[in-house]
């Protein structure tokens, strides 16, 4: 029989992939990998889109906002997954998985919202590209940024109390390598239904919304782009947009196998690999097919590069 701890425990032990020893091994030095390379692409990105002035537009301003939170993101998940397959102690604090679990839900909601601001930024500029200046002035775009992370801070401050609250079994072992919703789901004991339907709501408010409202942005852009007299123009437009889609439904669909039903068997046993995705893989994509692949962002470095070599 499970026991339920009613205090609130000293610590979680996260059994991430400690029944594959090998499998750690190499995965750390992966995560080591990914980590460099994250933290090197998303902050050049940042640094780029503020000091070249051909970047100061609501595009790359945006991105740079998705760049901040991907490294608030793996930041926050990564030193913990390091430390967790290098050695035998799978132990994190309370206190590191309350602060884990908060910053996480409030990253994972803030790009959930952000994706869609950036297809509706793209939107304007291919099916109104003579308003676009118009329509996406500086004031909107401060406030479109500012909406997507409000959302996210909300929901994070909606959901980590309540899961936080939960009967957790006396064992403290989470089957994951992190502290997320889904896992301390599965550590409690007691009767979770009202937990697990609040868990789907927001996984609906924040995957399936989201994905639906992108989906008909990029639907008015197909439309558009079978309407251009110009194959470069069409070229470029399908270029962009077929990355953006790719983030999408590689994001989107992880984080929805995770979130919207977590105590089913496919969830249960497959989650962690999931978790793995959109925590390491999915923050190093977002730079690479977003914007290092971009002819601007190229452009912009080469001349950053000249201008710190030029004597």
């Amino acid at each position: 029989v499970r026991m339920a701890n009613a205090s609130f425990p000293a610590y979680f032990i996260l059994l991430g992939f400690s029944k594959w020893p090998r499998l750690e091994v190499a995965l750390f030095w992966i995560v080591v990998v990914f980590y460099i390379m994250i933290v090197l692409s998303n902050s050049t990105i940042i640094v780029l889109s503020r000091v070249d002035s051909h970047l100061h537009t609501p595009m790359y301003f945006f991105l740079s906002n998705l760049s901040l939170l991907e490294l608030c993101f793996t930041t926050t998940t990564m030193p913990q997954m390091l430390s967790n397959l290098w050695g035998p102690d799978k132990h994190i604090t309370y206190t590191g998985c309350i602060i884990q679990l908060c910053v996480f839900l409030c990253a994972g909601a803030t790009e959930c919202i952000l994706l869609v601001v950036m297809s509706f930024d793209r939107y304007v500029a291919v099916c109104q590209p003579l308003r676009y200046p118009i329509i996406m002035h500086w004031p909107l775009c401060w406030k479109l940024a500012l909406s997507a992370w409000l959302s996210g801070l909300t929901e994070s401050l909606i959901l980590s109390p309540v899961m936080l609250q939960l009967p957790f079994c006396s064992h403290h072992r989470l089957d994951d390598f992190l502290c997320e919703v889904p896992s301390l789901i599965r550590l409690a004991c007691g009767d979770t239904s009202s937990n697990e339907w609040q868990l789907t709501v927001s996984s609906i408010l924040f995957t399936m919304v989201p994905v639906g409202l992108i989906l008909t942005s990029y639907g008015y852009i197909a439309r558009a782009m079978g309407r251009m007299q110009s194959e470069e123009g069409r070229q470029k437009a399908v270029s962009t947009c077929s990355a953006h889609l790719l983030v999408v439904f590689m994001f989107y669909g992880t984080v929805a196998m995770v979130y919207t039903d977590p105590k089913t068997e496919f969830a249960s046993q497959n989650g962690k690999f999931f978790t793995f995705f959109y925590t390491v893989v999915t923050p190093l994509f977002n730079p690479l097919i977003y914007t290092l692949r971009n002819k601007d962002v190229k452009s912009a470095l080469l001349r950053q590069l000249r201008k710190r070599i030029r004597p």
